[in-house]
């Protein structure tokens, strides 16, 4: 996720990095290039493009607007859901912490570290990765066949969990906490299995392909037929235009593409190295332990 003082407005007018256009400045070139052609050739009288007919013009980018507004604003809603879930996760988090003090100080120390590798295992499979860590072993008190189950599982958070859940219900069992104590936390367990399958729904349902080619497509061949359209109305102000209207549409188009996957490591995607790592130290804190460092931004991203 790209961070930014947002207070030198100057700046932030002629910024490069972390906008959508370096992704489509290609096709933008493409269009201004098509145009600024055209604008010569009609002035040296080689030859006079034929103008694109006004009405069907304007029906297409109408149609085409409209179409557009949905697909930002459904993939905009996506980003905002993962988000919300994500900061359900770091509430849940705090509220374990807070909750896990009827526990004793061995068992709490377990549950805040199960907690922990929890939001690392979501993590990495939402983003389709693998980290090793080896170092949580000790911690979080699993066994030598539990360690190597996890490792191999189809679905390590939800195994992770599932093993929590067990010591709760066996904690129980033994009398060691009551019923009370036992509703409360299994609660937070439950708390982030919902987390855990909504976004396992973002990443798994994306737009439907056929809808997003349509729109891809039309996109592309708006801009394709633009400077045909303007280039005899407006000379030399062609390629401006042209420029600034395709700016505008191909960027709601590759925009829309990287918030329809928001847990990705694309610049405008959220910063789940980030939510990861406060979390950990908000509830290494709790215990008292050395804290890692926070994650920063690199080059004005923060991952």
């Amino acid at each position: 996720m790209i961070v930014r003082d947002k207070t030198n407005s100057f700046a932030l007018l002629f910024a490069w990095r972390g906008t959508i256009l370096p992704k489509v400045f290609p096709a933008l070139m493409v269009g201004v290039l098509i145009s600024t052609l055209l604008v010569y050739l009609a002035t040296q009288h080689y030859v006079t493009a034929p103008a694109v007919p006004v009405i069907g013009f304007t029906v297409f980018g109408v149609i085409l607007s409209i179409f557009l507004s949905f697909r930002n604003t459904a993939c905009y809603d996506r980003w905002w859901e993962g988000r919300k879930l994500w900061g359900a996760m770091i509430a849940n988090a705090r509220h374990m912490i807070r909750d896990s003090y009827v526990l004793n100080d061995a068992e709490r120390t377990v549950l805040m570290y199960r907690v922990m590798l929890f939001s690392h295992l979501l993590r990495d499979r939402l983003r389709q990765k693998s980290h090793t860590y080896d170092h949580y072993q000790a911690k979080v008190q699993l066994t030598v066949e539990q360690w190597e189950v996890l490792a191999t599982h189809i679905n390590p958070p939800q195994y992770l969990l599932e093993l929590t859940q067990q010591d709760l219900a066996a904690l129980y069992k033994r009398g060691e906490i009551s019923d009370i104590i036992y509703s409360m936390l299994t609660k937070h367990t439950v708390a982030m299995g919902d987390i855990h399958a909504g976004c396992d729904r973002i990443s798994s349902t994306p737009l439907p392909f056929s809808y997003s080619v349509l729109l891809h497509r039309a996109v592309y061949s708006f801009c394709l037929i633009l400077p045909f359209s303007l280039s005899s109305s407006l000379g030399f102000w062609s390629p401006v235009i042209v420029a600034l209207i395709a700016y505008l549409l191909l960027g709601l188009d590759a925009l829309s593409a990287e918030l329809e996957e928001p847990f990705g490591l694309q610049e405008n995607d959220l910063p789940l190295d980030a939510i990861v790592r406060g979390i950990e130290r908000e509830m290494l804190s709790s215990l008292n332990e050395s804290l890692p460092e926070p994650v920063s931004a690199h080059r004005a991203n923060l991952s």
